[in-house]
C-alpha cells in the first residue's frame, strides 16, 4: 500500500512539473532537473530493493539514512545551482541598470541642448530638422 501511495505521489509531482512547463511557469532547464529527480524517485519507489542494495554496497547500515543523505546532497546541489543563476541575473541587472543610466543622462543632455536652442546631439542638426518621434 505504501508503494502505491508513493508511486501516485511521484506521478502527481511529475504531472505538476509538466503542467508548469506547459504553462511556461517553469523554464526548461529547471524542469529537466526536476524531471530527472522525479524519475529517480519513481525508480526507487518501484524498486525499493535498489536502495537496500546500494546501502549495502556503500556500507550504510540503514537504507533510509542513505536516502536522507542523497536528498541532502541533491538539495545542496540545487541550491548551489540556483545561487549561480541568481548571481548571473544580478550581474545582468547591474549592467542593464548602468546602461539605462547612461542613456537617461544622454537624453537629459539632449533635452537641455534642445531647450537652449542648441544643436541636436552636437551634430549640427537643428531641432526643426529632426525626424518626428514615432507615435506610441
Amino acid at each position: 500500500m505504501a508503494t502505491l501511495i508513493g508511486f501516485i505521489f511521484v506521478l502527481v509531482i511529475l504531472l505538476i512539473i509538466f503542467e508548469m512547463l506547459r504553462r511556461r511557469h517553469l523554464r526548461e532547464k529547471y524542469a529537466v532537473i526536476w524531471i530527472i529527480i522525479g524519475i529517480g524517485v519513481l525508480v526507487l519507489v518501484a524498486f525499493p530493493q535498489l536502495l537496500f542494495w546500494s546501502s549495502g554496497v556503500l556500507g550504510v547500515k540503514v537504507p533510509s539514512n542513505l536516502l536522507f543523505a542523497m536528498a541532502i546532497v541533491l538539495l545542496v546541489s540545487v541550491c548551489l545551482h540556483l545561487s549561480f543563476e541568481q548571481s548571473q541575473a544580478e550581474d545582468e541587472v547591474r549592467v542593464l541598470a548602468e546602461e539605462v543610466g547612461i542613456l537617461r543622462l544622454k537624453v537629459l543632455q539632449l533635452e537641455e541642448s534642445l531647450a537652449q536652442g542648441g544643436t541636436a546631439a552636437g551634430n549640427g542638426t537643428h531641432p526643426e530638422t529632426l525626424p518626428p518621434e514615432p507615435a506610441p
